[in-house]
């Protein structure tokens, strides 16, 4: 008996930790992401889950894999497709396997603030979203990651310095493979399940990331420098499988919707206040913060950027398509220069 009270209170304890609750919802969500427990990407969607089973009375409910406990993003697409999972949190990568244009996003030395940022997402949020949903998958929210800077052991101040660099590439991204075929490098693809063993052991010196995944995923601590430069914006959002979706009652599906438009949002803010943040709390860890690169230098940077936008035209994007982006973002910066004169 005393045997059989142990083995039932483990089982009580897995259902608490894996649900958010003691019960398992009418219909659940199970959702995966690479986002390790403890994260702030974690703690909101912990808090999303709450209130939908709490609105939902219970009839609705994620069950949360983090951690890359089902596999990288690719890894989540496919036990998506396959209905093993429902739903999950990606990155540009993962998006990208569903909706190429979506990419643009995370294009090299597009942006320089976050009001740029979202004045592309205000604009054309409207036209991923409905290709999101054309092949297959519902946006409950973006979840963007953050402004991307590379970190590194040994120290990278000119695109020059990068060409003897062992830097590391998320396996199969077409943006990373664009972005350092225009700076000259050589990248060694790997999953981003494999980044933390490959600078254990030296397979890598180099990798890019925002400061709060570099925290979080505890990669700062196997490296010396950070460049104090953004390279690039980290998109990221939440997805559900529409078929998945569509099966829903119509007020599960306004539920998940508007509580997801509200936890990504208030994800979003978090994150780039943690990323601010998580900088000087790598610095305090040792790490090296690079000075900004003259001006001149970085203007280099962004041609290599708008170099690399041009070699994916047709592969992830139309040119019409890549125009109206940086000609929205140009007009912007045209206004505020004018605003500040």
């Amino acid at each position: 008996m005393k045997r059989f009270i142990i083995i039932a209170a483990m089982f009580l304890l897995f259902g608490v930790f894996s649900t958010g609750t003691g019960q398992t919802p009418q219909y659940e969500i199970k959702f995966a992401t690479v986002a390790p427990e403890g994260s702030a990407w974690m703690k909101v969607m912990r808090e999303f889950d709450k209130q939908v089973r709490k609105e939902s009375d219970g009839r609705l409910g994620f069950r949360i894999y983090p951690g890359g406990a089902q596999g990288d993003e690719r890894d989540v697409l496919r036990r998506i497709r396959t209905g093993q999972l429902q739903g999950g949190g990606f990155t540009g990568v993962g998006m990208g396997e569903i909706s190429s244009k979506v990419r643009i996003l995370d294009s090299p030395f597009l942006f320089r603030s976050y009001d740029e940022v979202d004045l592309i997402y205000e604009k054309f949020g409207d036209q991923f979203r409905e290709n999101f949903y054309d092949n297959g998958y519902v946006l409950l929210g973006w979840a963007e990651v953050g402004f991307v800077y590379v970190f590194s052991n040994v120290p990278v101040k000119r695109s020059e310095d990068m060409r003897g660099v062992r830097m590391w590439m998320w396996e199969g991204d077409p943006v990373a493979e664009a972005t350092f075929k225009s700076l000259n490098v050589n990248p060694v693809p790997l999953s981003i399940t494999e980044v933390m063993t490959s600078l254990q052991t030296r397979m890598i010196d180099a990798v890019y990331t925002p400061p709060m995944a570099a925290l979080a995923l505890q990669w700062f601590t196997r490296v010396r420098y950070m460049l104090n430069l953004p390279i690039a914006d980290s998109a990221g959002a939440v997805l559900v499988s529409r078929r998945f979706f569509d099966r829903l009652p119509g007020d599960l599906q306004e539920i998940l919707l508007r509580n997801g438009e509200k936890y990504m949002a208030e994800l979003t803010q978090i994150s780039r206040k943690e990323n601010e943040q998580s900088i000087e709390i790598i610095a305090e860890s040792g790490v090296e913060i690079l000075d900004r690169p003259p001006q001149e230098e970085i203007k280099q940077y962004e041609a290599m950027g708008r170099e690399a936008r041009r070699n994916l035209v047709g592969k992830l994007y139309t040119r019409e398509f890549m125009n109206a982006v940086e000609s929205t973002i140009e007009e912007y910066r045209s206004q505020k220069a004018a605003q500040t004169e």
